[in-house]
């Protein structure tokens, strides 16, 4: 996982890249309107793109912070061996799309799935779209499993983090552009969200592990 300080994500980096190229063509060639496309298109991935820095705020021990900016679309209780609830939030070209680290954790499994890029509103798009599923844990009984789902988009969502791999809490870990990120957590945890709660990354509290380490 490499650190990036810059205002500006590394992932955005090639988009922001390529419209200026595209530009500079463009004006030489006279064709001003595809040349005023791409330059708004600069701003427009500088935008999305954008990386700020985030305070992170001290709760007391076992917090979880939300991994992703976005607005509670669900709360559901689910029957599952591990897992007791599912928090889903919805997260827009708006939304700062940087992901990051909810807690002092390991990531015990990481599994990437392409697939489409179907609208949320489509019955099936949490089946077929492109996906990536990341385990976090802290200690066999403190864990949580997060699920980003690419809706509508022509940018791809990025991770840049691998199994095994120790993070600190707030980290950034890549990017998702438009899509929606679903959280699994264990019953041993107390719910501080309900729904509708705009989240903020690395700065709004999602609950804490009611089990110490």
């Amino acid at each position: 996982m490499k650190s990036n300080l810059l205002p500006i994500a590394y992932e955005g980096f090639r988009y922001i890249l390529y419209s200026i190229a595209a530009f500079m063509i463009f004006w030489a060639f006279d064709f001003e309107f595809l040349a005023l496309t791409s330059a708004i298109l600069v701003f427009v991935f500088m935008f999305i793109y954008r990386n700020p820095e985030r305070e992170v705020v001290i709760f007391e021990p076992n917090s979880v912070l939300s991994p992703v900016d976005g607005v509670v679309a669900s709360i559901q209780e689910i029957k599952d061996e591990r897992y007791g609830y599912k928090i889903a939030v919805e997260s827009g070209c708006l939304n700062v799309s940087v992901l990051r680290v909810p807690f002092d954790s390991t990531l015990s499994e990481v599994t990437v799935k392409k697939g489409a890029r179907l609208s949320e509103k489509s019955s099936i798009f949490k089946v077929l779209n492109e996906n990536i599923e990341l385990t976090f844990s802290a200690t066999p009984s403190n864990f949580l499993k997060v699920r980003h789902v690419l809706t509508q988009s022509l940018l791809s969502f990025e991770v840049n983090v691998k199994k095994s791999q120790t993070l600190r809490k707030a980290a950034r870990y890549g990017v998702l552009p438009n899509g929606v990120t679903e959280i699994y957590i264990p019953r041993n945890f107390r719910l501080n969200v309900n729904l509708g709660d705009k989240l903020i990354a690395s700065e709004s509290l999602l609950g804490y592990f009611i089990s110490l380490p």
